[in-house]
């Protein structure tokens, strides 16, 4: 979802004339077509989610037009569920179908997800395909979802986050590398603004923890029973996920003063997390995909712990950010008994911690999200032209 609204930030500057030039970002961006981009350029947006999707009402506070259609997934499902979730899709394909003859789409950009099929299918479909939609496919991950590579064949242009995601697609493939889309105000806090507004002190190192909106239990737990032993010699940024917070509200009125003073914990940060990446000298989390662009962008080591429940996409992006230098991956298993351990090796270890820190910051790609609403304004016109 937020690299998604990263580009939509993007073509909005652009529809205002205010998309950042070459000499305004950290990296350059070559166009070879400026004609593509044109100043004040309007054009309609329309988001399309799942039904009972969580994140609909951040989409629609954020005032971008939302609608949602049936979707599941059937990749991984058990026998038992498999019927009801084909049908779903079956009613999700029928729905977009409708959608796309209503809205007459000239670009469709997928970030991944089962949703993504049916609406891509029904796009290629005689009946449809006369309206001519691009397609762009942005891949987060450094392996793409199965979704992503189903779609690949129909793809006009992939973006991807890192190199390395090239050898999982085919080199007929048009493919652009354009790093992870970040949202612009996490890079506008100061580290004065940010200690502040989280009232952390300059004087002690600062660990930031995080599991994600819903939380990670096997950090948020291992955090929980280190807490007195690691508070002794650094603060501790937690973002905790809403299922364990009264948990976590319970361990730290159990703190004393001094060490409660060091605990700032949060059930979640909107646009304060990127405060805390910002005063942050070492990052505990998961390995999803944003890890491969906010940590980065912050130029913030990491200690990654990949999800094990699910299929490998954290354990390749976690091992991608180590082999350059820029992680520790820890196994969730070893938790309990490592934690600690690395995260106080590492607070002990200020020059291990700065070539990690350089590490991250060689792998960032602050424009990544204009370089992506580049690639959709250059396809916009083309459609124009195959129409006329």
């Amino acid at each position: 979802m937020y690299p998604a609204l990263a580009v939509l930030k993007a073509l909005t500057e652009a529809q205002d004339g205010r998309l950042r030039t070459k000499d305004e970002r950290r990296r350059t961006l070559e166009i070879s077509d400026p004609s593509s981009i044109v100043p004040g350029q309007s054009f309609e947006v329309l988001w399309v989610g799942g039904i009972g999707s969580m994140d609909a009402d951040l989409i629609k506070r954020e005032g971008v037009p939302f609608v949602a259609i049936p979707a599941a997934g059937v990749h991984g499902v058990g026998l038992r569920a498999l019927p009801y979730n084909l049908w779903q899709v079956g009613r999700g394909f029928l729905a977009a179908r409708r959608l796309l003859h209503r809205f007459r789409p000239e670009v469709m950009f997928f970030t991944g997800g089962y949703l993504a099929v049916p609406v891509a299918l029904a796009s290629r479909l005689p009946g449809t395909a006369r309206l001519h939609p691009a397609n762009l496919l942005y891949v987060p991950d450094i392996e793409p979802g199965l979704a992503l590579r189903t779609l690949a064949r129909y793809a006009d242009h992939i973006a991807l986050t890192a190199e390395d995601s090239k050898a999982f697609f085919s080199p007929r493939n048009p493919l652009t590398v354009t790093g992870y889309p970040t949202r612009r105000e996490l890079q506008s806090w100061t580290s004065e603004t940010a200690r502040r507004v989280l009232n952390i002190s300059p004087e002690i190192p600062t660990v930031l923890v995080f599991g994600g909106s819903k939380g990670a239990r096997s950090i948020n737990r291992a955090l929980l029973s280190s807490l007195p032993d690691l508070l002794a010699e650094m603060q501790i940024i937690h973002v905790s996920g809403y299922l364990d917070w009264p948990e976590v509200e319970s361990s730290r009125a159990g703190l004393n003063p001094r060490l409660k003073a060091r605990y700032l914990a949060y059930p979640y940060l909107h646009s304060e997390m990127g405060a805390a990446m910002r005063v942050a000298d070492l990052v505990v989390s998961r390995a999803g995909a944003s890890s491969l662009g906010e940590f980065p962008l912050f130029g913030l080591p990491a200690v990654l712990v990949p999800y094990p429940h699910a299929w490998r996409y954290q354990e390749v992006n976690a091992h991608y950010l180590a082999k350059r230098g820029a992680a520790l991956v820890l196994a969730d298993a070893d938790l309990p008994t490592q934690l600690v351990p690395t995260v106080k090796g590492l607070i002990a270890d200020p020059p291990r911690r700065n070539a990690m820190r350089r590490a991250m910051l060689s792998l960032s790609h602050p424009e990544a999200a204009e370089s992506i609403a580049t690639l959709l304004l250059r396809l916009a016109p083309m459609q124009n032209k195959e129409r006329n």
